[in-house]
């Protein structure tokens, strides 16, 4: 064939009107997973970040002289407002923008107000910082999501959010692990001296170094690659000849969503159902070895949070190895069925540690229930990725984060904390909290999700149609 040939055929697969629809071969498998590994880092910190100021409550109420009213804004509203808020915006950015830059950002964000929390001289510093944690954590999720699936063909992909979705899980235990041994060391307050900050609390040091080192982090992000989006792209030939690519409108998102909503309703909630469950018996169990069994918290974090480091993180990676497998069997609905059987897999668990006698049984039913309990974590957000065209994954995804953390974050905790004030009136009743309030929470989920088997088929086959009427 002649050079001008080949010439005029690359030149028309170059400005060909579907060419968006042509399969790019993905990049190299290894430095994929080199790139999950380095945002499960990201993740892990975020949640070290985010968790360990629910363990110094003691030394920073005494030595700041802050009500337990003051100290539940620091852990909750001034964090989760600005982090469920901001991530919206943020989402579309992604959709957008370059998400690398947006990850590297928000990690180094986040970790200075980490380290501001160090340094804050009083409450509504603390305050502020803690709202900036919020804004800049908001920054990862949708835009690792949306790279991971540009990283990794579908058929990987519930396996890799899962991988990443490990980050919670070794974030959370840690947080207690490393709360459980700080609170001995901060136990007896006192100011540390330190060079050029000058004279702090002996908690400050903590947020110190947790905070500091997500500078290098950021750093490392940066590093990344920006993948090729993948599916469906709106693009269009512009004045000199070249194709870009363009936005598509916040209302057409909207409208997609509101089509679909029989499907991502149910999914969302089934997701966030399972969410506060794990966030509210998270937030009791060391309350619950204290109150039932007289263990220190020292050594009730110690144990919990290695199970949650060892039996969430396998749980989660599980869940999303499920869920690729049985898509890649022919079930198409695959990935919300996994979500559907989350919560009979972990009830029967969850609701038999409670009960326990004796603390190390109680242990032991605590390392399947958290196995089974995570199950979701791995298979959720790569069932909302399936479903949606590349540029609204981010949004998707912070709209989902949204829904989460007003249920699970928001409802989780304070749903135990009710049963055992109002149906019990007796705080040594939390173990029987612990089997009512996750008992009907997980029932909810599991309506919820076989709800939506039916309707993802159908979202499934919205998304081909979708994409052949918006191509160029």
């Amino acid at each position: 064939m002649a050079e001008t040939e080949i010439a005029a055929e690359v030149e028309e697969e170059l400005h060909h009107p579907h060419r968006d629809r042509i399969e790019l071969p993905y990049p190299n498998q290894l430095y994929a997973w080199y790139v999950v590994g380095v945002l499960v880092l990201a993740y892990t910190f975020s949640f070290i970040d985010r968790q360990i100021l629910s363990l110094l409550v003691g030394p920073m109420k005494r030595d700041l002289a802050i009500t337990d009213t003051q100290m539940s804004l620091l852990q909750g509203l001034a964090f989760a407002i600005f982090y469920t808020l901001m991530g919206l915006p943020i989402g579309r950015m992604v959709d957008r923008s370059h998400r690398v830059r947006i990850i590297s950002a928000g990690v180094f964000v986040w970790s200075m107000m980490t380290a501001f929390c160090g340094l804050a001289k009083a409450y509504w510093q603390l305050f502020i910082f803690r709202m900036g944690v919020g804004v800049g954590e908001a920054a990862l999720t949708p835009s690792a999501y949306s790279m991971i699936a540009d990283y990794f063909p579908p058929k990987r992909l519930g396996f890799a959010l899962g991988v990443y979705g490990m980050g919670v899980y070794i974030g959370a235990g840690l947080a207690l692990v490393i709360g459980a041994e700080v609170i001995g060391l901060v136990s007896n307050g006192g100011d540390l001296t330190l060079p050029i900050v000058g004279d702090v609390f002996a908690w400050q040091v903590v947020f110190l170094v947790v905070g500091l080192p997500g500078v290098l982090i950021a750093l490392w992000t940066l590093s990344l690659k920006e993948p090729t989006r993948r599916g469906h792209m709106r693009k269009e030939i512009g004045a000199d000849g070249v194709e870009k690519q363009v936005d598509v409108p916040l209302g057409e998102v909207l409208g997609y969503f509101r089509d679909n909503w029989k499907t991502l309703a149910p999914l969302s909630l089934c997701y966030a159902l399972c969410a506060m469950m794990a966030y509210g018996v998270a937030a009791w169990i060391p309350s619950f070895f204290v109150r039932s069994f007289d263990w220190s918290y020292v050594e009730a974090g110690r144990w919990y949070g290695w199970i949650i480091v060892v039996f969430g993180t396998s749980g989660v990676v599980a869940g999303g190895w499920l869920a690729d497998k049985l898509t890649d069997k022919g079930i198409r609905n695959g990935r919300m069925l996994v979500c559907a059987v989350t919560g009979l897999a972990a009830m029967p668990f969850t609701l038999g540690y409670p009960l326990m006698n004796d603390p190390y049984w109680a242990l032991v039913l605590l390392c399947p229930s958290t196995f089974f309990a995570t199950f979701s974590t791995g298979a959720g957000p790569s069932a909302l990725q399936e479903l949606m065209p590349n540029q609204m994954r981010g949004f998707a995804s912070a709209a989902l984060i949204f829904v989460v953390n007003i249920i699970g974050l928001g409802l989780g905790p304070t749903s135990i904390a009710l049963v055992t004030d109002f149906v019990y009136g007796d705080e040594m009743m939390l173990r029987y909290s612990l089997v009512w309030a996750p008992a009907v929470i997980l029932s909810l989920a599991v309506l919820a999700g076989f709800l939506a088997l039916k309707p993802y088929l159908a979202s499934l086959t919205y998304l081909e149609t979708w994409s052949k009427e918006h191509e160029k």
